[in-house]
């Protein structure tokens, strides 16, 4: 191999002279630099494709020469090596311009052709590698300079193969939702997506339009979403404390979840968006996620009707609804309050990929402002009579607050999120509403006087009345609704 290091210093002193004793122990030649390359190209074939021609160079700049030698060779190899070994044969022929011929007596005999040694001349050390040897009565030397740091060189840049297999993207699989204000970063009444596909193709584009055409670029984003579906039905819980009887088991198409403490879970950790039907999502928050088969997790320690969504528990999702995580992964609609209420047309898919292209989903979806409906209502009061007028029924509930401020235990009160505080009750027959009824406190009174009217006489001792209290927002109406039987 060549390279090697020096491993004997030889000086003019132990070198033979001629038998004439007519000329020098040692005859040096330095090549002219005329007669040398100024660039050196090789062709190759690409060890990573299909034996495809690669072409490399290498190039001297300060030099007075201008040839350029060519050499093709049968060989596969990648190209950054070839690189490599290019530029060493360039500078092998440059260093390599010096060669050196002298005799040294029979006691040399240890020296072998391609042997390097340090040739001690004019005060200088230089590597000569020994080319040839010709043994008579003495040993006929021939050599070249050689320099070891040429045989160091670092690869060239590396060449992406051009046979790659081409990534076919498919249409994503999107959700589109309207839920409660998740973030103090995200308006309360921006939906937002959430996209998942495999290949990911980078970068989501959405467009959207209110005809068929026309679709103008909304937004883009660039994290996939963890999503999947229910692998077992999921059943009806109970809300405000831990659901310790119900499993949440999903199949999720990528990612993992992972068990968090009641403090990180009470601090919004593992929520999810579990599609109850209809368009409606109850969130569910799991203290603990266990792994039982490949992308499958069983979900327990379950916080039911987060965010206000205990309206949307149904008394059991089937196997195979559809879920998302929670996290940043979803992104926010930029759209206006003003767009609320339209029956926009949407385009969704990749964002290198033409708005008409076969890998974007097309649907429509009318953004509600869900992030704007105050909550349902909490512990509505059984109903007493009024010392003001006989008969008369006063109904007290207590308000809740659709602000993420409100989440805290420290408040007297929580804050109000609407421009004003206002209520509707329903005072209801089965379906029928028999009257409805407003307020801006938290009680309201239910005359005698109406109650003749609605039931023939006032409500006595034994008997039930049902209503439902609805929150009222300046902006999108009546909120969620709390329906309670009374007992009088």
């Amino acid at each position: 191999m060549r390279g090697r290091i020096a491993g004997l210093t030889i000086t003019p002193d132990s070198m033979v002279a001629p038998a004439s004793a007519q000329g020098d122990v040692m005859e040096l030649t330095r090549a002219q630099e005329t007669e040398l390359p100024q660039a050196l190209k090789w062709q190759v074939a690409r060890a990573d494709e299909d034996y495809d021609a690669a072409q490399v160079e290498a190039r001297r700049i300060t030099v007075d020469t201008t040839r350029i030698a060519s050499e093709s060779f049968p060989m596969a190899i990648p190209p950054e090596e070839a690189e490599r070994r290019c530029r060493r044969a360039l500078m092998e022929a440059w260093v390599g311009r010096e060669s050196a011929a002298f005799r040294l007596p029979p006691s040399r005999l240890a020296l072998d052709p391609c042997d390097v040694i340090l040739l001690d001349h004019d005060g200088r050390l230089t590597e000569m590698r020994l080319v040839s040897i010709a043994d008579s009565d003495l040993r006929s030397v021939d050599a070249v300079r050689q320099d070891r740091a040429v045989y160091d060189l670092p690869p060239g840049e590396p060449r992406p193969a051009t046979l790659s297999t081409p990534t076919v993207f498919g249409a994503p699989d999107v959700l589109l939702l309207d839920l409660p204000q998740l973030r103090e970063d995200q308006p309360a009444h921006r939906p937002i997506v959430a996209a998942h596909a495999k290949p990911w193709p980078g970068e989501i584009a959405v467009y959207r339009s209110a005809a068929t055409d026309g679709f103008a670029l909304l937004t883009t984003f660039s994290s996939r979403a963890r999503m999947g579906v229910l692998a077992a039905d999921f059943y009806a819980g109970p809300v405000s404390r831990f659901d310790l009887g119900n499993a949440l088991v999903v199949d999720l198409y990528s990612g993992t979840l992972e068990s968090v403490t009641d403090i990180t879970l009470l601090g919004g950790a593992n929520a999810l968006a579990v599609d109850t039907g209809a368009g409606q999502w109850e969130i569910v928050q799991a203290g603990s996620a266990e792994l039982i088969a490949p992308g499958r997790y069983r979900l327990t320690r379950l916080l039911r009707g987060q965010r206000g969504t205990e309206w949307a528990m149904v008394a059991m999702v089937p196997t195979g609804a559809r879920f998302v995580v929670l996290d940043t992964a979803v992104a926010p609609l930029p759209i206006a309050e003003a767009d609320l209420g339209l029956p926009w047309n949407w385009r969704i898919g990749p964002a290198s990929k033409p708005v008409s292209d076969e890998t974007f989903v097309a649907t429509s979806f009318t953004p509600d402002g869900a992030g704007l409906r105050p909550f349902s209502v909490a512990h509505v009061e059984q109903p007493w009579r009024t010392a003001r007028s006989l008969g008369d029924l006063t109904i007290r509930w207590t308000r809740r607050s659709r602000s993420l401020a409100a989440d805290t235990w420290g408040a007297g009160d929580v804050p109000l999120a609407e421009d004003s505080e206002a209520y509707e009750v329903e005072i209801r027959d089965g379906s029928t509403v028999k009257r409805t009824l407003t307020t801006t406190t938290t009680s309201v009174l239910y005359t005698a006087a109406q109650q003749t009217a609605d039931w023939g006489a006032p409500l006595g001792p034994g008997q039930s009345l049902a209503i439902r209290i609805y929150q009222l927002s300046a902006l999108i109406g009546r909120g969620a609704g709390r329906s309670v039987t009374l007992s009088i």
